[in-house]
């Protein structure tokens, strides 16, 4: 009888304490203090921790250094590339290669690094590395020379696949770049300075970035031409940019030399290759960009089976939403992809994608900026379908199944359209007033012609950009201005339906584009 007393008042003391517990609880949210709240979310949901293993690099770095191999590249006595060695601000985002003579000079060699993909000598570099060379050398982790041959190269991802005749090689295994973390620890591993195999590690620090430094190669703007147009402001005419960049951004020490070189997980698999840094010393300032392994799979091996690059294509122009882009387009969402041209004829337009459309997901995955659709696009051939979620005009979210072209059919319905078309933008729209520049003005930036900003209307094109007074425009559309007519005439038309305004401010040389 006594046992069933004591099991009796366990049960009531037990719901006593649970009520309680529940009460206090039930207490106002606002009551509890930070760390308590903090306590509270995380017990219930805990970090989602990085599968890359134990934060101890040795076995990733003895897995992977023996596959990394160093390349170095010898040229004519007047190749037609350069050594890319970060100098001043214009080259702030650059590509490092490494070993070759000062900027300016035209190297006689050059040198960056490698990764062994399969064990009978399949190796991953940069385009740059290898691009126009006449000789290129690979140098083993046994300090065995070889020489390689090119079996494909893309400046549009700056990627490279080169070859040896030698069996029985280590190689890195290749990773998932999808499952990268912002915070990740990786490693970097490659041939800095000449130096011998060199590891470093270091976190993911971004995803998905894009620099603009393929934008610059692919249109063949070299080095002289690139350092003009900061100048000057005009752009050289070149056809409509196919780069895709979507880099892995790093702090993984990296330099000139580590071009071509491996960033591993903690596993040693392989995630990306290390292409591009951002400098205004040519060395590293802790970012690093390396293209991601997934892309890079699809690249290479159009590379083995082709030798070139099988690449589909939507056919569309997008600018990117945010809170500013959407203000200035008049419309409510901040986030996606705003369709602004189509193309004629091409994928998106024959599956009924239209301007004004706003591409919201790929694949069911949620898109905030251009590189999460260019480099999805990237893995795909011509005649594979992709899956768009696309925000019609009318307010209705469409799934919309869209088969990629070749580049054959957007070089011809680009062809269609190379006539001057009207622009729609006049000095009103602009909502500014000008004035002759002054010959001192003119001097100062050793121009030749310019109109001087002399007011700037709230809520017009000028003020979204904001453009200010005292700013000196000297080129429209390419064409020299001198007066508010001659704004008003350049204004009138383009060869592709864009605005490009060029001059200098107070921080140097600008131009900037609007459709």
């Amino acid at each position: 009888m006594k046992k069933i007393g004591l099991i009796v008042f366990a049960a009531f003391l037990g719901g006593a304490v649970a009520i309680g517990a529940y009460k206090l609880l039930e207490r106002n949210n606002d009551s509890f203090s930070l760390a308590e709240k903090q306590n509270m979310i995380f017990a219930n949901n805990p970090i989602k921790v990085s599968s890359t293993g134990a934060v101890d690099f040795v076995q990733a770095a003895a897995a992977v250094s023996p596959a990394v191999v160093h390349i170095k590249t010898t040229y004519g006595t007047n190749p037609s590339n350069e050594t890319r060695q970060g100098g001043g601000l214009e080259d702030f985002f650059d590509f490092f290669g490494g070993g070759g003579s000062r900027r300016g000079m035209m190297p006689r060699a050059a040198s960056g690094s490698g990764v062994i993909l399969t064990a009978d000598g399949y190796i991953v570099t940069n385009n740059h590395v290898v691009d126009k060379a006449d000789k290129i050398e690979v140098i083993l982790s046994n300090r065995r020379k070889v020489t390689a041959k090119v079996i494909g190269k893309d400046p549009n991802t700056d990627l490279a696949l080169i070859k040896v005749d030698v069996d029985g090689l280590p190689f890195v295994k290749m990773g998932n770049s999808d499952n990268v973390q912002i915070g990740e620890w990786v490693l970097a591993v490659g041939f800095p300075l000449d130096l011998q195999t060199t590891v470093t590690a270091g976190i993911v620090s971004a995803k998905a970035r894009s620099i603009g430094i393929l934008d610059r190669e692919s249109n063949g703007i070299t080095r002289e031409e690139y350092m003009e147009m900061q100048r000057t402001g005009v752009r050289p005419e070149r056809p409509a940019s196919t780069a895709i960049e979507s880099f892995i951004q790093t702090d993984a020490a990296i330099n000139p030399g580590n071009s071509g070189g491996a960033l591993v997980n903690a596993n040693g698999e392989l995630i990306g290759i290390n292409s591009a840094i951002a400098s205004q010393t040519g060395r590293n300032e802790g970012y690093g960009f390396a293209i991601p392994v997934n892309l890079a799979k699809k690249i290479l091996e159009d590379f083995k089976q082709f030798g070139s690059v099988k690449r589909g294509y939507i056919g569309v122009s997008f600018k990117a939403l945010d809170a500013d882009v959407a203000e200035y387009l008049k419309i409510k969402d901040i986030n996606g992809l705003y369709v602004s041209d189509v193309l004629p004829g091409g994928a998106a337009a024959v599956a009924g994608i239209k301007e004004g459309d706003i591409i919201k997901k790929v694949e069911g995955v949620e898109i905030y900026d251009s590189p999460d659709l260019q480099e999805k696009i990237g893995r795909l051939r011509p005649g594979d379908k992709v899956s768009l979620g696309v925000l019609k005009a009318d307010g209705s979210l469409k799934n919309i199944v869209v088969t990629l072209k070749p580049e054959s059919s957007m070089n011809l319905a680009s062809a269609k359209k190379t006539e001057a078309v009207p622009t729609g933008t006049t000095v009103a729209k602009l909502g500014a007033s000008f004035a002759p520049a002054s010959t001192a003005v003119k001097a100062k930036y050793k121009a030749t012609s310019g109109v001087v900003v002399t007011n700037v209307e709230p809520g017009k094109l000028f003020d979204y950009f904001e453009v200010t007074k005292g700013l000196l425009i000297t080129t429209v559309n390419g064409k020299p201005v001198n007066s508010s007519a001659d704004v008003e005439k350049a204004l009138a038309t383009s060869g592709n339906g864009k605005t490009t305004i060029a001059g200098f401010g107070e921080n140097g040389a600008y131009t900037f584009s609007f459709n």
